[in-house]
């Protein structure tokens, strides 16, 4: 049995899902606490691998493309199929899955041509691989840079809240390709500070301070807090796949955004034309969620429900057996509009 993480540690996580580049002595203020202590508190979970701040494409899908995708494996060739998976940048996260398929991988790429030759190209003929079946994205509603714990009251989410930059009015349409070495450096480490990476990328401290502003406020870049399930009071996961008419699917998105569960929600093409997937306290919730779901939204047709058992990779993270961030990293494409640049090395954690 995994130990959860401790009250104060939970809250810190929790104020940093809201704003995650908030500095310590602001953050300090609003949770009682020393700009030290919480400085320290944040070191120990990021180099334990139970807590990470990285980047990743925004939802709204301007900058990526985006499809769930159901991979049925050589069973003597699992482990092989998914160590290739995981040095894959395309292959943002890859869950293995209790039924239906053997792992379900999330797609994130520049544009749709690239989408097309990693679904019809390569993956089929990937050794070990016998079969897959996907589902394209054709609007995100949720993802898990929303989802958030419970360890903050109202006052103090609306506190770590006021301390979010506003968003600009003229926004980027795409990150330039002079960006791609600052989106590389926040991905390994979110909390980065515009003089270390200034150091890194050997650019002006005031001008990589301006770029980063812009990056946050651009709509393109979500920064998003993770922490190891395992150690949250979240350790389920379960996806569904289900069927919802044209004319209810919105008013049916707005419902399931209510539910505090929900890591995922998108529309998609394909078999059914909504996913969704929440973290849950254990396996015996689904049915409980299930027969809510039904009393709330009859219109909501669920197909196919999925235990997800292990996730090895998440948003472009390596993850250890024990849910942990393993400290590396291969980013995905879609973050810089392109190939991603080999790294000089992993990232702490």
């Amino acid at each position: 049995m995994h130990s959860v993480l401790a009250e104060q540690d939970l809250a810190l996580l929790h104020a940093l899902q809201i704003a995650p580049r908030v500095s310590w002595t602001d953050a300090a203020r609003v949770l009682g606490s020393t700009s030290t202590t919480l400085a320290t508190r944040w070191n120990r979970l990021r180099s334990t691998g139970r807590a990470w701040v990285t980047v990743h494409p925004a939802r709204d899908l301007r900058n990526a493309a985006v499809a769930f995708v159901d991979v049925e494996v050589v069973p003597a060739e699992r482990d092989e199929v998914i160590q290739q998976l995981c040095r894959d940048p395309r292959a943002v996260t890859v869950e293995e899955a209790a039924s239906g398929r053997d792992l379900m991988v999330t797609v994130v790429v520049p544009d749709q041509e690239s989408l097309t030759r990693f679904v019809l190209d390569d993956l089929p003929r990937a050794p070990g691989v016998r079969s897959i079946r996907s589902r394209v994205a054709t609007e995100m509603h949720r993802e898990g840079a929303d989802w958030r714990l419970d360890a903050l009251d109202r006052d103090q989410q609306a506190a770590f809240q006021a301390l979010v930059p506003r968003a600009e009015a003229a926004r980027m349409t795409e990150i330039p390709a002079s960006y791609g070495p600052l989106v590389q450096a926040l991905t390994y480490d979110g909390r980065r500070s515009a003089a270390e990476i200034a150091a890194l990328v050997g650019r002006n401290p005031a001008t990589v301070r301006r770029q980063i502003s812009r990056l946050a406020n651009s709509g393109l870049l979500s920064f998003r807090c993770e922490i190891t399930q395992l150690r949250s009071r979240w350790p389920v996961v379960c996806t569904w796949f289900a069927q919802v008419s044209a004319q209810q699917l919105e008013r049916t998105v707005r419902s399931l955004r209510t539910l505090p569960d929900l890591r995922l929600c998108a529309s998609t093409a394909g078999e059914t034309n909504l996913m969704f997937t929440l973290w849950l306290s254990a396996p015996q919730e689904v049915p409980r969620v299930e027969r809510t779901l039904a009393e709330r939204l009859p219109q909501l047709s669920l197909v196919e429900s999925v235990l997800m058992l292990r996730a090895p990779k998440r948003m472009g993270w390596l993850i250890d057996a024990e849910g942990r961030s393993t400290g590396e990293v291969v980013p995905s494409p879609a973050r810089t509009g392109g190939t991603p640049q080999p790294a000089d090395g992993t990232a702490s954690g």
